[in-house]
C-alpha cells in the first residue's frame, strides 16, 4: 500500500501528494533502507554566521545572508527521527484465478507481477500454500516510512496522522542508529497531526515549536526521512502563507520551496533560530517527486493540537451550529456588501448555539470578536479554535445593516463538520434568469417555495448550476411561494441597482444561497 495520498488535482498529471513513503509487503516485510539519527538532550537553537552580500548599493544597509547552515543543522538534526509503521492491511482471502478475464487479478497487487509471491499464488489457477487450494487466508502486511521530531526530553514526538493512522506497531530510529518502540498518544485527522511517545529515557534531544509565523521570503530548513534515507536536510524559503489545498476543513498551510519528498511527512521545517515553524505534510507534484512546492502545517496549529492530544488523547473544537459558504462577488452584490469578504450562513441548526442566539440563514458573518474574517475557511478555523463554554461576539450583516450577536460556543458534537461549504451554486428563478417555475406544492415538493421546472442551458441560472427540481424558498430576502413572487423579487433587485438577485435554494434537503446575475 502507499500512504502517499492525493490531496487535489490541478490538471490530469498534476497532483498534491502526501509526503510519506510506504513500502507495501505481503506475508513478510521487506527491509526498508533507513539511516540512523542521533540526538543531543537540549532544545536546538543556533546562530548562523552571516556576511554582507556582494554588490550592495552605496549608502544602503548591507543585506545579510547565511554562509552555511551547518551549525544550525548540527544543533537540530539530532532531534529529528525516522518513523517506521507496521500495518496489517487486511486478511487476504485466497481465491481461484483464471476466470473470464483470462487470468484473474493478482493476489498481491501491491507487489510487481513477477514477484515470487504473485508467481506462487497465481494467476494460473493455483492458490493456497504450495499452490494447493483451500489454504488459510493470509494476512497482508505493509510498512510506512515517515519522519518526526521530539518536542520534549521525555520522548514526546510529533508526526503526521497519515503516517500512523493505520499502525499496528510504531518504531522510531534516531540519528545515532538506535531504534525505539513508540506508542500513538493521539491523532487529529482534520489537521493531519499525530503525537507519539517513546518511553524509557528522559534525555532525548528536542526542538521547540515557534511562537510566531515566518514571513514570506524567510529561509527555512526541512529535515526528514525522504525515500527512507533518513537524516536528509534541504533548504528553501517560505513561498506563501495561508494556503488552502483542500486537505481538510481547517487548511492554513505554509508553502515552502525546500525540496520535500516521500518520507518527509511529519518532519520539521526550521527557521534560522532552530525553532520549528511547520510540519511537512504534502507536496504538489506531477510525478511524486519534489518540484519545489511543499506544504507544512503551521507551528501554532501544531502547538494547539499537541497540547490537547497530550492532555486528553483527542482534540475538542468549538461549535456554533451553522453551515456557511464563501461570499463571492455575485453574492456580495446580492447582499448589498461592498466587498466579497466574510462568510454567508446558508443554514442554522434550530437547537444549536447559533439558532438559540438568533443567527439566521442569509446572515453574513463579517468579524469574530472584533477581528475581521476574510472568508468562510477563516471563520471555521476561528470558531474551531474556541473552547466550549466561551462566548463569541459576531458582527453580522443583515437586511442592509450590521448588528452584533453573542453566541455561547459548544463542543463539536460529531465528526460531521458543519463548516465551510464549497463554492458550488444551487438554484434561481425568473424569466430574466433563464428559468421556468411552478409552486412547489403543485409538483409534490411540499407546501413552501417555488420549484424550478426547466433551466435554459444558455441562461445565467444554468451557469450557476441550477437544476430542475431545485426549490427556491427566499428571493432577495423575501419568502416566496409563487412564480410571481420570484418575478417581483428580481424586479426589485434590479430597481435597487443590484447586478444579481440573491436566492435561497433547497436541494436534497440542503439549503444554499446563490446569486444569479440578470440576463442582458
Amino acid at each position: 500500500m502507499n500512504t502517499q495520498t492525493t490531496v487535489a488535482a490541478a490538471s490530469r498529471r498534476r497532483r498534491l501528494t502526501l509526503a510519506s513513503g510506504v513500502a507495501a509487503l505481503a506475508l513478510m516485510a521487506f527491509a526498508g533502507f533507513e539511516a540512523g539519527i542521533a540526538f543531543p538532550s537540549m532544545p536546538a537553537f543556533a546562530e548562523t554566521t552571516q556576511v554582507p552580500l556582494q554588490g550592495s548599493a552605496i549608502g544602503t544597509p548591507a543585506i545579510l545572508a547565511p554562509v552555511s547552515f551547518a551549525d544550525l543543522v548540527q544543533k537540530v538534526k539530532p532531534a529529528v527521527v525516522s518513523v517506521k509503521v507496521k500495518i496489517v492491511e487486511q486478511d487476504a482471502q485466497q481465491m481461484a484465478f483464471g476466470g473470464d478475464n483470462g487470468g484473474g487479478d493478482l493476489p498481491f497487487p501491491n507487489l510487481p507481477p513477477n514477484h515470487p509471491m504473485n508467481r506462487l499464488f497465481g494467476p494460473n489457477g493455483q492458490n493456497g500454500q504450495n499452490g494447493m487450494p483451500g489454504a488459510r487466508p493470509q494476512k497482508r502486511f505493509g510498512e510506512a516510512l515517515g519522519s518526526g521530531f521530539f518536542i520534549s526530553a521525555d520522548g514526546y514526538a510529533v508526526t503526521n496522522n497519515h503516517v500512523v493512522e493505520k499502525a499496528k506497531t510504531v518504531s522510531i530510529t534516531t540519528d545515532d542508529g538506535k531504534t525505539y518502540s513508540a506508542k500513538v498518544v493521539g491523532t487529529d485527522p482534520k489537521t493531519d497531526v499525530a503525537l507519539i511517545k517513546v518511553d524509557g529515557r528522559t534525555d532525548f534531544p528536542f526542538v521547540k515549536l515557534a511562537g510566531g509565523s515566518p514571513r514570506v521570503g524567510d529561509w527555512v530548513l526541512a529535515v526528514g526521512n525522504p525515500f527512507g534515507l533518513g537524516g536528509t536536510v534541504t533548504a528553501g524559503i517560505v513561498s506563501a502563507r495561508g494556503r488552502d489545498i483542500g486537505a481538510g476543513p481547517y487548511d492554513d498551510f505554509l508553502q515552502i520551496d525546500a525540496p520535500v519528498n516521500r518520507g518527509n511527512s511529519g518532519g520539521p521545517t526550521f527557521d534560522l533560530s532552530g525553532n520549528v515553524v511547520g510540519v511537512n505534510t504534502a507536496i504538489y507534484s506531477p510525478s511524486g517527486g519534489s518540484v519545489g512546492i511543499a506544504f507544512a502545517i503551521p507551528s501554532q496549529t501544531v502547538q494547539s493540537v499537541v497540547e490537547q492530544l497530550k492532555d486528553t488523547g483527542s482534540v475538542t473544537r468549538g461549535y456554533i451550529g451553522v453551515q456557511i459558504q464563501p461570499v463571492t462577488s455575485d453574492l456580495a452584490d446580492g447582499l448589498g456588501l461592498k466587498d466579497a469578504k466574510g462568510a454567508l450562513v446558508s443554514s442554522v441548526s434550530s437547537d444549536s448555539p447559533a439558532g438559540k442566539a438568533g443567527l439566521k440563514s442569509g446572515d453574513a458573518i463579517l468579524s469574530v470578536n472584533g477581528q475581521s474574517i476574510a472568508d468562510a475557511k477563516e471563520l471555521s478555523r476561528d470558531i474551531a479554535a474556541l473552547k466550549p463554554g466561551e462566548k463569541v461576539s459576531l458582527s453580522v450583516w443583515r437586511d442592509g445593516a450590521t448588528k452584533t450577536i453573542d453566541v455561547a460556543v459548544a463542543k463539536f458534537p460529531t465528526d460531521k463538520v458543519a463548516s465551510a461549504a464549497s463554492d458550488e451554486d444551487s438554484g434561481n428563478s425568473g424569466a430574466k434568469l433563464g428559468l421556468s417555475l411552478a409552486p412547489a406544492g403543485d409538483l409534490g415538493k411540499g407546501g413552501k417555495g417555488v420549484a424550478i421546472t426547466r433551466v435554459d442551458p444558455e441562461g445565467p441560472a444554468a451557469e450557476k448550476g441550477l437544476q430542475p427540481g431545485d426549490v427556491i424558498t427566499v428571493a432577495a430576502g423575501k419568502t416566496v411561494s409563487t412564480p410571481d413572487d420570484v418575478k417581483k423579487a428580481v424586479a426589485d433587485a434590479k430597481r435597487d441597482g443590484r447586478k444579481a438577485v440573491l436566492l435561497q435554494v433547497e436541494r436534497d434537503g440542503n439549503s444554499r444561497f446563490v446569486a444569479v446575475p440578470f440576463a442582458g
